[in-house]
């Protein structure tokens, strides 16, 4: 049994839920445990009865999450209640648990909730940025003076990319000592290797198709328009298809509608996955791809994007975010400038006229980039440090 510090960590998203925000928060509730903390995940529901509390010993949550405790809280239909009742059930649970660290994962709500908590309780907290939680909040409808309060009350700050770190300084007024906190891909399950011709085949690829590819789920801040319009293009010149690797957001069907409307033919070689629970699954699919896209239009550092990297893609990005840390533009991938994605598509071009052998090479230094600064030891390292100026007696 672990015998270190007992920490909370409130998410706003976690697995079984989709996306990069539930897979880092599981990510890093199995890191802390790893690290011999007691964890324990508070994360929120609609599959639950309003204000019903459910609690998953440590056996029943995510693999990669494996040595925490969760507990899922049904939502009221008014944010208000649901937040309110949150603080009742968070002061119950620490009458049993006596937590020592609350880890809010992402701004808003889980960093409010964290530090508030916090507070009450006189215990440090932390809050962790994690992809346009910063920006959400900066501006009109965000509620700006609650973000400021937040980053202001919080004990430590992280963030998932320096970007992040270097804009919460800059509404500070001060250097707080972000801690800037890698995400880690397992290089063992992603990896680079053949496609598999019998996955391609189940999935409806054509002979001599190229597969453009994204991976999570696409919604508007991941450049829906520059997707669909980067297919069109390429298509006049090449054979290809676009293999989304994962669902596509109910609000974002009335755009694929139009465009369905718009070019049937274009739209007839959009492949979706549907959800993959399995990493190596996605790993799998991955694979398929001779170019992956990340046209996003604000991000922090995207899970996706580095996990098509370990394959060895070859990446075509916007520069939107911490993307940049990661890719350096002709060297171990290409960055479109965000402001310039509608030449997403003549980028994409650009790099299939490429040798194969150039393409490799591309594709060996992304996997390289990943094995240097993208791995579970720099994650872990960045957490211990966390520990140490939130609870100093943590490492002792």
């Amino acid at each position: 049994m672990p015998s270190g510090p007992r920490i909370l960590l409130i998410a706003e998203r976690f697995p079984p839920d989709l996306g990069g925000l539930a897979r880092s928060g599981a990510r890093t509730a199995g890191s802390l445990a790893r690290l011999d903390a007691q964890v324990d995940v508070l994360t929120w529901t609609r599959t639950l009865p309003p204000g019903a509390l459910q609690s998953l010993d440590a056996g029943e949550v995510a693999a990669s999450a494996r040595g925490a405790t969760l507990h899922r809280l049904g939502l009221f239909g008014q944010t208000d209640t649901s937040m309110q009742h949150t603080l009742d059930v968070l002061d119950f649970l620490h009458s049993q648990r006596r937590y020592q660290l609350v880890w809010g994962h992402y701004l808003s709500p889980p960093g409010f909730m964290a530090v508030t908590f916090a507070g009450l309780a006189g215990i440090p907290s932390t809050v962790s940025a994690r992809g346009n939680d910063v920006d959400q909040a900066m501006f009109p409808p965000g509620d700006f003076a609650r973000l400021l309060w937040t980053l202001q009350r919080a004990t430590v700050l992280t963030a998932a990319s320096g970007d992040l770190g270097r804009k919460m300084t800059m509404l500070l007024g001060h250097d707080p000592g972000v801690e800037v906190i890698p995400n880690a891909v397992d290089t063992t399950l992603f990896r680079p290797g053949p496609a598999d011709p019998a996955l391609r085949e189940r999935l409806g690829i054509q002979p001599g198709e190229l597969v453009l590819g994204f991976s999570g789920e696409l919604r508007h801040k991941k450049g829906v328009p520059f997707l669909l319009s980067a297919l069109s293009e390429v298509r006049k010149v090449r054979p290809a298809c676009l293999l989304v690797i994962g669902e596509v957001r109910s609000r974002e069907q009335e755009h694929l509608t139009a465009f369905r409307a718009e070019h049937p033919e274009d739209a007839a070689r959009i492949l979706v996955t549907g959800r993959l629970d399995a990493p190596e699954d996605v790993a799998a699919h991955l694979r398929l791809c001779d170019v992956y896209l990340q046209p996003s239009l604000w991000d922090g550092m995207p899970n996706a994007m580095l996990e098509a990297m370990a394959c060895a893609r070859v990446v075509v990005a916007s520069d939107a975010g911490g993307i940049p840390e990661a890719i350096d533009s002709g060297h171990n991938g290409f960055l479109v400038p965000k402001a310039l994605l509608n030449h997403l598509g003549q980028a994409v071009i650009d790099v299939l006229s490429l040798s194969e052998e150039r393409r490799a090479t591309i594709g060996a230094a992304a996997r390289a980039r990943i094995e240097e600064r993208f791995q579970a030891q720099a994650e872990a390292a960045a957490l211990q440090r966390v520990l140490d100026r939130t609870i100093p007696k943590a490492s002792s």
